[in-house]
Order: structure tokens, then sequence, then C-alpha cells
């Protein structure tokens, strides 16, 4: 996993899988990337990510609660089928971008 920040923006790159294996440890790395006020925006890319469950979706989610609370935005990008059809089906593309 990756963080780069730019300006307002925080960009997270995600690799392997997103699962209730690893959920505490990336909700604690995104966590501390979005830490600061100052940031607006919130780019999740999934491009080496291979798979995530319902675990994920709460990390997720959890993410984009936070930055919403303080008028921030989250985007997901670069989701393969297996996890584009999670992310679908749990309604997250309702409040999450997909670009």
């Amino acid at each position: 996993m990756r963080v780069e920040r730019e300006k307002s923006t925080v960009t997270v790159f995600l690799e392997g899988e997103l699962d209730h294996c690893n959920a505490q440890q990336i909700r604690r790395i995104m966590d501390q990337a979005i830490m600061d006020k100052g940031i607006k925006c919130l780019i999740v890319d999934m491009e080496q990510m291979a798979f995530m469950d319902s675990s994920g979706i709460g990390v997720i989610l959890g993410r984009y609660r936070q930055l919403h609370q303080r008028g921030g935005k989250m985007m997901v990008r670069h989701m393969n089928r297996q996890v584009e059809k999670v992310f679908r089906l749990s309604g997250m593309e309702q409040l999450i971008e997909v670009v």
C-alpha cells in the first residue's frame, strides 16, 4: 500500500486483498493519511487490488463518512470486475464517485 499527497488530495494505492485479515491495518493507514483537516479529497486506486469483501466495504465507507462530515469527497478508480461487482452490489457507487 502506498500513499501520496498533493495539496489537499491524498491518493491511496491499495494492493492485494482488502478483507477481514488486513482491514484494520488498512483502516489505520488511511485514517492517518486523512487525519489532516486540510485533506478534502481521497482517491482510492484499486488497480493492484485483487479482492475485496464486506470488511473492505466497511473500510471504504468509514473513510467516506469522515471526509463527507467535513465537506470533503472520495473517489475510487481502476477496479477489477470482482471488486467493482462488490462495490456496486453494496450500493457504494451511489455515494462514492467512480472515475
